[in-house]
This record gives C-alpha cells, structure tokens and sequence, in this order.
C-alpha cells in the first residue's frame, strides 16, 4: 500500500527492487488492493513479478470502491462488482489467476452470501485460487464460509491493536481452520520508535489525520512505545523487530504483513523471524499494551468496519 500511496511520496523504481529483495530472501506472500493509488499499485507488483510470477503467493482485494481520481464511493460487494473488479486487477496484474482475493470490506447492503457467491464462481471459472475477508465480524466470517471455505481472514492485528482477541474474531477463524493475516503489525509505523510528533510525517501522509497520531494521543501511546524500545535495546533487537515478533509470537496460524518502501527496513522486519519472546517479556510487553490501552481510535471513521 505504502509504496503507491497514504504514506507520502513513493519511488517505484526502489519499490520494485525491494520486491525482488523480499523474494531473495524468502517472502513469498504478496499483499496487495485494487483501491491502493488507486489502481497502480496492482501495475507496480506487475511489474515486479512479470518474470517470477511462480515465486509469489499473490493477493489483492476488492471492495472499497474509488473513482480514477481518488473519490472514495464507498464499499461495494454487489455480485457483478465482485466480477468486474476481478477481471481488472487480473489486467493490471497481467496475470492469469489470483491466488487469494479478498472482500476488502463487507458491505452492509449486500448480503455476505451474494458477495462470497460470486467470488466462488470466481474460483470455479480459475481466475481464483483461495477467498479471503477483511475487517469481518465473527457472524459474517461464520456465513461466508458455509458458502464457500474461506482461506484467510486479514484484520489489524498489533501490540496496539488487540480488539479480535476479546470481540470473537480470533476464537472463530480458530475454530474454522482459517489463517489470520495481520495488517498493519507495526501500527502504522509507530511501534518502530521512530515517530515522535506528527511533524514526522510528510503532509500528504494519511496518519496526520488519524487520532491515534492526534497530539492528544500521540504522546500517551509514545510513552507505551518508549517501554517497548527499552524491552528492544535489553533484548539486542529495534522496536520494529519486537512487534513483530510478537506478531509472530501469536501463533503459527498468524501472518504479519508489514508494509515497506525500502530494502533497508524490508530487510530488518525479515530477521524478526529470528525473535523469540520470553515469558517475562511477554508479560511485560501484554502489561504495556494491555487490550484497551491504545488512546485513539484505530481510524478517523470506523464505520466501514464489519461489527
């Protein structure tokens, strides 16, 4: 997402490299939108994967629908939006299938089952491999799957995020056999330590406008942050590298999709793999981080969030 827009100015030429970076040293899942740019982020991976295509487990979306321009028009799950989209981002991708596509975000108006119907006919015409949700409720996820078995559930998932370990979410991807995809494992950035005020971030940067990076919340949620930087520096890691790992740490059923431009942090979130947490840290760090902690909601409008 960060390569082709929210996150100030993007290099693709740099992005495009750290691709490849990230298939040397064996990342294999790629995570992408038809929303993110919009529409040239799925062209960007295109092209990095047009001579290595077999390399990649690849996944894009659907869902949160925008004009060319950018206008947000709002979530869309209706059945012959599900095809059109699909056909466009196999376009863009230049590829023949995809192996995991996601409902972005569910659509209040259209029921799950015409939503997750269409994407199955998607599957059985081989255009898609394996269904995913995103930002699902424990009902939708429960619905969906008796239309058609669903693959991966993607929802934010962080020390600072921890809402699906008491709202259900966690217990039914669980209990169903589905994989748990954690966006945004550094909380957009902040769990690095590297974000003192918003006058980090560029002035195009989306998070200036989100309330957790509020000044009346940034500062409660750096001193969190602080705590789980000096846990990083006893331990021999960065910040990044501990919130990732204990991302990790959850359970081999969990994968975080950390978002990066460059080579140089894609190559520090990689050696995460390498953490592992003692009990004591993990007491620590669930003491510091406990559910409900994080001043600020995890966005300006939650509304488009399946509940």
């Amino acid at each position: 997402m960060g390569m082709s827009e929210f996150y100030g100015a993007g290099d693709d030429d740099e992005s495009i490299a750290t691709i490849h970076r990230a298939l040397e040293l064996g990342v294999t899942f790629l995570d992408t939108a038809d929303m993110y740019g919009p529409f040239t982020n799925e062209r960007l991976v295109g092209r990095a994967i047009a001579d290595r295509r077999d390399a990649v487990v690849l996944a894009t979306k659907f869902g949160n629908e925008r004009a060319p321009d950018g206008t947000r028009i709002g979530v869309n799950g209706r059945p012959e939006y599900v095809r059109q989209c699909c056909d466009a981002s196999l376009e863009r991708l230049g590829v023949d299938h995809i192996d995991l596509y996601y409902q972005h975000r569910v659509d209040p108006d259209t029921p799950i089952e015409d939503t997750v119907g269409a994407m199955a006919e998607l599957v059985a015409a081989g255009k898609v491999r394996h269904l995913g949700l995103s930002e699902a409720a424990p009902d939708t996820i429960r619905r969906a799957h008796a239309t058609h078995p669903i693959t991966a559930l993607q929802t934010e998932w962080s020390l600072w995020t921890r809402d699906v370990e008491s709202n259900g979410v966690l217990q039914t991807v669980r209990e169903l056999g589905i994989g748990f995809v954690a966006y945004s494992p550094l909380g957009r950035g902040f769990l690095t330590a590297a974000i003192a005020s918003a006058d980090d971030l560029a002035d195009d940067d989306f998070r200036r406008h989100n309330p957790r990076f509020a000044a009346e919340n940034l500062q409660r949620n750096r001193s969190m942050v602080e705590v789980a930087a000096e846990i990083a520096a006893a331990k021999g890691v960065t910040p990044a590298q501990l919130a990732l790992g204990w991302v990790l740490d959850r359970g081999d059923d969990v994968v975080p999709i950390p978002g990066t431009k460059r080579r140089r942090y894609l190559e520090e979130n990689v050696a995460a793999d390498d953490v592992r947490l003692t009990d004591e840290e993990r007491a620590r760090l669930d003491e510091v981080f406990a559910p409900g902690t994080t001043a600020g909601d995890r966005y300006g409008d939650m509304s488009p969030v399946d509940r």
